[in-house]
């Protein structure tokens, strides 16, 4: 997919499909990026962003939904707050459904292009992912991102997890008690100088605010783990690959992510956007199995210009 993905060539092997994105979850990165995918695999693209501006806001129930737009779709993309939502959905509908994030569960797509970023990064040090060393820092609890990862992470070989959190929010116990029962080291730290050492990655993430029973339970936790230059250069090995789901909130009292990390070469959270769209576009092209027809249907690029290649 990567030469699709970066504009070198372009192919429409899936022109006459149609993805409908049901989003009733802010999303930019997830929602923008299956779009993305979808058209530069040649279809088109429907979305749905609000459950207001949806039938379910008349008392539509999802598995009516699901009927109606698995009719109108090859293939849905989903995103809902309720947890087991998407799979409720997908019971119903005709057409592949393809998991979005499902309230507090799961998100596994960012799982997957966090995977494909860790193993890039990784190559690029000469190691694969067997005997991986990651902190995962931040809200551990309600961080969907999180718990798909470690589902992912635990399907390799003798792997370090650190989880730096506060008490609250630590990892679920099943999550921690299926990577321990597959032999995986686990280690919890409610201080996060302590449990960013002797890792070759830190996966920082937000606090999820909108997961609290109130604004002011979530305001308890915001800004308790700041990673910044200083507490890189001071705590971290050389080399530490820096990742984020992202959004990463950069407002005055959260700053999970500090700006002035912005230059540091091991900063990969642009590379995980980047991969995003490359990854789901395998996802597309593995689901309607179309994968081994992708460079029959290729053609040059004619509007894409030296210059906006090498921005890429």
């Amino acid at each position: 997919m990567r030469p699709y993905a970066m504009r070198r060539r372009i192919t429409r092997v899936l022109e006459g499909a149609i993805v409908s994105n049901m989003f009733f979850e802010p999303s930019t990165r997830t929602r923008v990026s299956f779009g993305s995918a979808f058209n530069l695999l040649g279809g088109q693209v429907r979305e749905t962003t609000e459950v207001k501006s949806s039938a379910l806001a008349k008392g539509e129930s999802l598995y009516d939904t699901a009927r109606v737009l698995s009719g109108y779709s090859d293939v849905i993309v989903m995103r809902h707050p309720e947890p087991g939502s998407v799979a409720e959905f997908a019971q119903a509908s005709r057409v592949p459904v393809i998991n979005g994030g499902d309230g507090p569960n799961e998100h596994p797509s960012q799982a997957l292009l966090d995977l494909y970023t860790m193993r890039q990064e990784m190559a690029g040090r000469g190691r694969g992912l067997d005997d991986l060393r990651i902190a995962l820092i931040g809200d551990l609890k309600y961080g969907r991102a999180v718990h798909s990862l470690c589902k992912l992470l635990g399907l390799y070989k003798n792997v370090t997890l650190h989880f730096v959190s506060p008490p609250e929010l630590d990892i679920p116990p099943d999550i921690a008690a299926e990577l321990k029962a597959k032999g995986h080291r686990i280690e919890s730290f409610h201080e996060l100088e302590q449990g960013i050492h002797d890792v070759d990655i830190l996966y920082v993430t937000r606090t999820q605010e909108e997961r609290f029973p109130s604004q002011q339970e979530a305001d308890k936790y915001r800004g308790l783990f700041r990673l910044n230059q200083s507490v890189y250069t001071q705590h971290c090995e050389p080399n530490t690959v820096i990742m984020h789901p992202l959004p990463r909130d950069s407002r005055s009292e959260a700053q999970e992510l500090a700006d002035d990390l912005n230059q540091n070469p091991n900063l990969a959270i642009f590379r995980q956007t980047d991969n995003g769209v490359l990854v789901r576009m395998a996802l597309f092209a593995l689901v309607l199995d179309v994968v081994e027809q992708v460079d029959d249907h290729a053609k040059p690029v004619t509007w894409f210009t030296a210059k906006r290649r090498e921005a890429l």
